[in-house]
């Protein structure tokens, strides 16, 4: 089966992504509520029960909330590093059966290999991911305020990625109910990548092998859906790229499971 990627929920109100051969599943980030990941594991044919780990890119709520919930339901196993798990506990450490890993370093969970490489953003010791099994690979990176040698690195020879695209710039800095502390924050290179810098990004990593690119994290007042697709479809298409397709995630329910 290779890898299957399903998308339960991703933007500023929680991100949450189920990823599964036949014989793991994985939940990356749990930042829905814990109700919430189990209807949508439902509406994708799972169960909580099927999952047998999850993987932490952060510490930010939108990527944690679930935790202290789903570890009274089931004592899965955690995977995080030392500095999100010592920033997580406060809350729900009693709770959570961690698995330390160190940023950089590579783990087993069942038939699936997990790399983990350092991204910037404003968080303890942020991670992105690069999921294997058999031939297949998928990359997840849902928070990032520029695209390091490091990352780019890191997502080339992918079948899947997973990229945040997260504001268009005119509408973030036009916003009114934003504070502009927190536009200084979201531009800055700690802080999200717009959907210019993921079209650009996306420019210089898109390989033949490439199949999906699935855009992520998307603001929901400082964005538009379209406008993101646009953006970022356009420049693979400017470069001949047509042979990626990419897709949307949503906030309010399940992206279409995507196979690799």
């Amino acid at each position: 089966m290779g890898i299957q990627i399903t998308v339960l929920g991703s933007g500023s109100g929680g991100n949450c992504t189920l990823v599964a051969t036949d014989k793991t599943a994985l939940l990356v980030d749990a930042g829905l509520s814990c109700r919430q990941i189990t209807e949508r594991l439902a509406a994708a044919g799972r169960s909580l029960n099927d999952v047998d780990a999850v993987l932490l890119t952060h510490e930010h709520n939108d990527h944690v909330s679930a935790l202290a919930v789903l570890g009274k339901r089931r004592a899965v196993p955690v995977f995080a590093n030392r500095f999100t798990a010592e920033a997580v506990a406060h809350d729900a450490g009693a709770r959570v059966a961690w698995r330390l890993f160190e940023t950089g370093r590579g783990f087993e969970i069942g038939d699936i290999s997990v790399e983990s490489f350092s991204v910037p953003h404003d968080a303890q010791d942020p991670v992105g991911f690069v999921i294997h099994n058999c031939n297949a690979s998928v990359g997840f990176i849902t928070d990032l305020g520029h695209a390091t040698r490091l990352v780019s690195d890191r997502l080339r020879s992918l079948d899947a990625l997973v990229l945040e695209s997260n504001h268009d710039v005119k509408m973030l800095q036009d916003n009114p109910d934003r504070p502009w502390a927190t536009k200084q924050r979201i531009l800055s290179r700690h802080g999200h990548l717009s959907n210019e810098d993921a079209a650009k990004l996306a420019g210089e990593i898109v390989t033949a092998r490439l199949q999906h690119l699935v855009l992520a994290h998307l603001s929901r007042d400082c964005n538009k859906p379209e406008l993101a697709h646009k953006t970022v479809a356009g420049k693979l298409h400017q470069i001949g790229a047509t042979h990626v397709h990419v897709t949307l995630t949503h906030q309010d329910k399940p992206a279409a499971t995507l196979r690799v």
